[in-house]
Parts: C-alpha cells; structure tokens; sequence
C-alpha cells in the first residue's frame, strides 16, 4: 500500500497490525525483513551526521532519541497526502471536473455496491472486510495458501478474523498497481472484476468494468513532488 493519504486510514498494514503511524514506524525500522536495525546502533549513526544532530537539537528539548526519531518521521508521513483530484473538486462544486463517462462509473460504483467498502474521506481505509465474501477467492486463486493470506487472523488469532483484511484507499489507485495483498491482480480491470465476483457476487460487463476504472482515475490527486518542481 502507498505512503500517500496513509494518515487518513484508521489501520495500517494489510491485516491492520498498526493502529498509529508511529506504532508502525517503530516496527518498520526494527524489522528484520525492513530496515533491521536496533536503537543502540541507529541513534549513535545519527548522531554523527551533523545535520541531523542539529535538526534534533533545535526542533526537541531532548534532542536526538527514538522517541523523537519516531516522531519525526511519523509528522513527515502525515505531510504525504495527494488533495485536489478531479474527484474531490467534483464533490466541493466544480460538476465540469469530471466527465460524463466518469460520471456514469460513479453511478456504477455506487449503484453496484463499492461504496459499502471503499467510502470516507481516503475512499476506504477505514473498515476491515473479508476476501471472498461471495466466493472462495483463495481456492479459485490456485496458489498454495500463505500466512500472509490468513490477514487479521495474524494479529488477533480469531478464526473470524480469518482472510480479512483492511479495505484499501482507493485514492491514485490507479497509479498503484499490482493490486490486492498478494499482488495478484496486474490492472485495475482485473481488480474490478475480482472485488465485483467475490466481494459483491457479480459478474460485470466490460463497458461497465472500464466505465468504473475510468471513474477511478479521477482519485488521482496531486503529488506534492510535482507541485514543488
């Protein structure tokens, strides 16, 4: 999942393991498979590079410590949020930021379900929901089944729990690909069709599934690397 609007989802992580970005940046850089480095040996590596040193020193009474390593990296996440796409301009009274076409995929979307899943302010992001509620996604998949496919169960050891995961933003979806938590969908029409047959029980025309994808290139927003150049 993309940094991008991470802030604005109430779980982090494919089975919602982190509840803040903070409780997840800690993780991440003590990882094994991430970033594997312990506080005794990261702060003295900081502490060498002057401008660090002097950053710390001037933004924290206490200076440079994991707690305020943590923070600032958490504050700095927070800044990475894409606003402004034609969808949003669209919602806030611009009717001419979208097109007819993208405007029918709306009508889809709504009309087909996906707003049940995929709402709020990040588009999704805010619920947990199970993969294959209309059909075993993980047999037809045809791949042995991992741990990483058990979802929450991992954090809560709850067999309801079992195959769920967090809803994701649909925010720059369409700059996101490959989709799902196994990377099995390669396009947004593939996704499409896969959320419709086993999240909804539908199976979709394909001038529906490209009007849907088509709608869902408008959550592109601006990125804040291209508004600085």
């Amino acid at each position: 999942p993309t940094v991008y609007n991470s802030a604005f989802n109430a779980y982090l992580n494919w089975n919602g393991r982190f509840a803040t970005l903070e409780d997840f940046t800690t993780a991440v850089i003590q990882n094994p498979t991430a970033m594997g480095i312990e506080w005794q040996v990261l702060l003295p590596k900081l502490q060498q590079v002057p401008e660090y040193a002097r950053a710390f020193k001037q933004n924290y009474p206490d200076g440079l410590t994991a707690k305020n390593v943590v923070e600032a990296i958490a504050t700095y996440s927070r800044s990475l949020y894409t606003p402004n796409s034609r969808f949003d301009l669209y919602l806030r009274g611009d009717k001419s930021a979208i097109n007819a076409t993208e405007k029918e995929g709306y009508r889809l979307f709504k009309a087909y379900g996906c707003v049940s899943c995929h709402q709020g302010m990040n588009v999704g992001g805010n619920l947990f929901q199970k993969f294959g509620i209309m059909g075993d996604y993980f047999r037809d998949r045809g791949k042995k089944i991992t741990k990483v496919d058990l979802g929450r169960y991992n954090v809560t050891q709850d067999e309801a729990d079992m195959f769920v995961f967090r809803v994701p933003s649909l925010r720059n979806v369409a700059l996101t690909a490959p989709y799902f938590h196994d990377g099995s969908a390669r396009t947004l029409e593939q996704a499409i069709n896969i959320m419709a047959k086993y999240q909804l029980g539908r199976s979709l025309s394909a001038k529906d599934t490209q009007l849907i994808a088509q709608f869902l290139y408008t959550l592109t927003g601006e990125h804040p690397e291209l508004k600085s150049s």
